[in-house]
């Protein structure tokens, strides 16, 4: 019986010392992701300017090969499920915009080398609108979109 009062009572001190350093700032991830941040992109206003700023053209290219599995109906902006799939050769990396959000990016994601390309997320939807997928390959940009009605926004509406 002591023994595992002392295990409850060391997990209890170790989380109680996380959460005060992390609360504090000294267990800080942004300061070590900070560097790869795109807060250009993150901030433009439209799909094209976010496009222009992560990637340095807003020009994509509409494809068959990249699929958005995405409710047709979100009944809450806050969490809508998205994931993008893509059988396009060589894909460096996948972005999400949401083409009526105030800030269209929702997320972007660097692919490995031989990695398969495949992302799941959830986003937030402000009103009905398009979510874009772009997907980088061989140094050219490739898109796909998909209608999204939402009933709640989640970005302030």
């Amino acid at each position: 019986m002591n023994s595992n009062r002392r295990t409850l009572l060391k997990g209890t001190l170790a989380a109680s010392a996380v959460s005060v350093a992390a609360s504090a700032g000294l267990l800080a991830p942004r300061a070590v992701l900070a560097a790869g941040w795109p807060a250009p992109a993150f901030s433009a206003k439209g799909v094209d300017a976010s496009l222009t700023e992560l990637y340095g053209s807003g020009n994509a290219v509409d494809a068959k090969d990249i699929k958005i599995k995405a409710p047709d109906i979100a009944e809450n902006g806050a969490v809508v499920p998205v994931t993008v799939s893509s059988t396009i050769a060589n894909a460096e990396s996948i972005s999400i915009f949401v083409a009526k959000n105030p800030s269209p990016l929702t997320s972007t994601y660097a692919l490995g080398s031989g990695t398969e390309a495949y992302i799941g997320t959830r986003i937030k939807m402000g009103k009905t609108s398009d979510v874009v997928a772009v997907v980088k390959a061989g140094g050219k940009l490739y898109s796909a979109k998909k209608e999204v009605k939402v009933t709640i926004g989640g970005c302030g509406g």
